[in-house]
């Protein structure tokens, strides 16, 4: 399936982050602190007839085990329609989630992966960071990094 990525406002994603990512919560409450940041970048994977099928969203925020950190990148919201995963979509919206931190100097990219896309992160070089927990909505979760060069 032919997709394009593009950079979006975050009310964009908030569909299919609701459809994939949180069915028990309304989409008028997936707005996040940081959305309209100037660094914060919101990615959606478009069909030809404009549908979105994936989104992911970077933004600076440092990770909980080291608050005072200054180059923090959290990854958020990363998310693919279940029909089209396992095509490289997800890695294609990694991509430029990289590139971005990269573009903006680099640091440390974090994210709450959930346990069972833990491996995707992981071809992607993000290593597991402390151990699993659940959480009550939305299931078990491991926090995982990976050190971003600027460039």
């Amino acid at each position: 399936m032919d997709v394009h990525l593009e950079a979006v406002a975050a009310t964009v994603t908030f569909p299919l982050r609701q459809q994939v990512l949180r069915p028990h919560q309304p989409v008028k409450e997936l707005a996040l602190p940081g959305d309209d940041d100037p660094d914060t970048l919101h990615v959606a994977a478009r069909t030809v007839d404009g549908n979105v099928v994936g989104t992911a969203s970077v933004r600076r925020e440092p990770p909980p085990w080291e608050p005072a950190r200054s180059d923090g990148w959290r990854l958020r919201g990363m998310a693919t329609t279940e029909e089209l995963r396992g095509r490289g979509i997800g890695g294609r919206m990694l991509d430029v989630v990289l590139a971005h931190v990269a573009a903006h100097g680099g640091g440390l990219l974090w994210c709450n992966a959930r346990v069972p896309a833990a491996p995707f992160y992981e071809r992607a070089g993000l290593a597991t960071r402390g151990e699993p927990w659940t959480d009550r909505d939305i299931g078990p979760h491991v926090a995982m990094c990976r050190w971003v060069a600027p460039g």
